[in-house]
């Protein structure tokens, strides 16, 4: 497989806001209100208030880990990298698989509506107009996520001014003793109904599974989650609450098309199509968006050997994941002909909930690993806690959804895992935070550094970072990492022995230059920094020594002892390039917390990291 072809850089704070809104508002508000009326009454409007506000830990924790790790696959691969292969590849499967059957499931809703314009319509017939879109948008995902995306902008939009001209039409109609007795069968059946409408919540952080594709995702990514869910859930809230105080109660929780039958009351029979129309854009946007999400995710698969690798190649011409296109298309299309959905959509609800738990947890896993590379952009508030309580809201709702879809989740964990001990595991050989985490507490040295250096090529590319001269020095020079205090002649004895090899100098030339330069002027630049340079004689050398000594070194008895050291040598014909040196490390060391990261370091490589990864101005010409 090519690792050259990469995904396209494609998608702005619209095209995010439209993809999420879009994956949220389907069933969940054109199907389920009625349902979830027959089991909680008008305390309904409470259980989707409850359903956004638990899912508001999942947003948090979905916007750090995708700022922070901008890639494909989104919940796989958050899981992968803070618990491991294995509880990546159940993840990866289980994600693929919520995604695909929640995304069937909303084309086959479009038969619902369909019946309302044209009721002779038989349901074989609904399933092959449903197979007829499920193609339609996977040919549209394969041209491209740009595409796609501008489908997904105008689709929601419309839906969303639809939704709103609704509930402002309505509001003359509401009748106040539609919602007495408000909570008639007491707060538990509420409780279950918020489990039961959490699925409209559930596409909400699909967008981590398309982070690759996102312009500067450090902004985009929380701000379009965020706009998405505060958005989205006063419109779930306004549409609830209208339709349940025109409608006849017992006509609600009979109903399988709730908006359109209350639109109907306040406009007629323009309202009843009007609505039937915004219910059509809702599925198909939904189905859009899963397609594009759901792709995803076996692509990452294959590209970390968890899958074969036909799933992870990547159109030359258009950029995207063509083979996982056209895998979990044709699934979809599968489930759409030849499956019964309603129970699946269960199983895809309690997968979303198991899903969110494992996001938190993994916020939770990458922080305390402590590794330095993790560097998101947008951090949760209230950490932990948050985290906690999001993992606990969604383990209270997973045991609401019953026990057939709970046992069915459990088959597809097992599945996932048995998958990865027989086909991924012989070859897969990367860390994850929770090795770090352990590593911490038994003070062993159980790690390589692979997910720091992976995390690291990964900040550069969401940072579109081009690489300059100083970067290549400082990824292949020496670091010192010194235990023991010195005075400033060990000191340079220590750097001269370590750098006149790669100069091509005697030792004790290169000694006696240092100390000279040293003694004519001090190169201390701060109270904890010094920055020895000098130049020597030759053609086209030069070499920079990072250098950290905890319990510093004595440049001069009347000064404090320096932790931080840069030592640059070059010939003249470098003089150039050594004054940008100088000005690169001067950029780097003014970063607020930079004295605690060198200090806190745990390896050589970390240290290197911090002057990789620190901000300033590069030079690539």
């Amino acid at each position: 497989m090519s690792r050259s072809i990469k995904l396209k850089k494609e998608l702005g704070l619209i095209d995010i806001f439209c993809i999420a809104s879009g994956a949220m508002i389907s069933s969940g508000l054109f199907i389920l209100p009625g349902l979830a009326f027959a089991k909680a009454g008008p305390a309904v409007i409470i259980s989707y208030i409850l359903a956004g506000i638990l899912v508001i830990p999942a947003v948090l924790s979905k916007a750090e880990l995708s700022t922070a790790m901008p890639k494909a696959g989104g919940d796989y691969f958050f899981i992968d990298r803070s618990f491991g292969p294995g509880l990546g590849t159940m993840g990866g499967i289980s994600a693929w698989f919520s995604l695909a059957f929640k995304s069937a499931f909303a084309l086959l809703g479009i038969g619902v509506f369909i019946e309302l314009i044209n009721p002779t319509i038989t349901y074989p017939q609904i399933k092959l107009i449903s197979a007829g879109l499920c193609l339609f948008f996977v040919v549209l995902n394969l041209t491209g996520v740009k595409k796609a995306g501008k489908t997904q902008v105008f689709l929601v939009l419309v839906l969303i001014g639809l939704l709103i001209f609704y509930v402002f039409r309505s509001l003359p109609y509401i009748q106040v003793q539609r919602y007495t007795p408000f909570i008639p069968f007491g707060m538990k059946p509420v409780l279950a109904t918020a489990g039961f409408v959490f699925v409209s919540y559930g596409g909400l952080t699909k967008i981590s599974s398309v982070a690759e594709e996102i312009k500067n995702p450090g902004r985009n990514i929380p701000l379009g989650m965020i706009l998405s869910l505060v958005i989205i859930s006063l419109i779930y809230v306004l549409v609830i609450f209208v339709t349940t105080g025109i409608l006849d109660p017992l006509q609600l929780q009979k109903s399988h098309i709730p908006i359109s039958i209350g639109a109907g009351v306040s406009m007629g029979k323009f309202g009843l199509i009007a609505m039937a129309m915004a219910a059509l854009l809702a599925f198909i946007s939904t189905a859009n968006a899963g397609i594009m999400a759901a792709s995803r995710t076996p692509m990452a698969m294959s590209k970390d050997n968890l899958l074969p690798t036909f799933f992870g190649k990547i159109s030359p011409k258009f950029g995207t994941p063509h083979h996982s296109i056209l895998f979990t298309g044709g699934f979809m299309m599968c489930v759409i002909l030849f499956l019964d959905l309603e129970g699946l959509v269960k199983t895809a609800s309690s997968l979303k909930l198991l899903l969110f738990m494992f996001s938190n947890l993994a916020v939770i896993s990458m922080r305390e690993s402590k590794i330095r590379n993790y560097q998101p952009k947008f951090r949760s508030p209230l950490y932990p806690w948050i985290q906690i309580l999001g993992i606990l809201g969604c383990g209270i709702l997973l045991f609401q959804m019953g026990i057939t879809a709970l046992v069915t989740t459990l088959l597809l964990i097992v599945c996932g895992l048995a998958w990865y001990l027989l086909y991924s595991r012989p070859k897969v050989s990367r860390e994850s935070a929770l090795v770090y985490i352990i590593n911490r507490i038994t003070s062993k040295d159980l790690t390589r550094g692979l997910l720091g250096n992976e995390l690291r090529e990964i900040l550069r590319e969401r940072d579109e970072v081009v690489e300059d001269r100083f970067d290549h020095l400082i990824r292949e020079c020496e670091i010192l990492d010194l235990k023991e205090s010195s005075s400033l002649e060990e000191f340079l004895k220590t750097t001269s022995r370590s750098l006149a090899k790669r100069l091509g100098i005697e030792e004790n030339l290169l000694f006696n230059q240092l100390l000279e330069r040293e003694k004519e002027s001090s190169t201390i630049i701060s109270p904890r920094i010094a920055i020895p340079h000098i130049t020597i004689d030759g053609e086209n050398k030069f070499e920079i020594l990072l250098v950290r000594c905890k319990k510093g070194i004595v440049f001069s008895p009347s000064l404090p002892s320096i932790h931080t050291i840069f030592v640059l040598i070059g010939s003249r014909d470098e003089r150039n390039f050594h004054l940008r040196a100088l000005g690169a490390i001067a950029q780097i060391v003014r970063e607020a917390n930079f004295d605690k990261d060198w200090l806190s370091a745990q390896t050589p490589e970390e240290l290197r990291d911090i002057i990789l990864l620190g901000e300033r101005k590069r030079h690539t010409a």
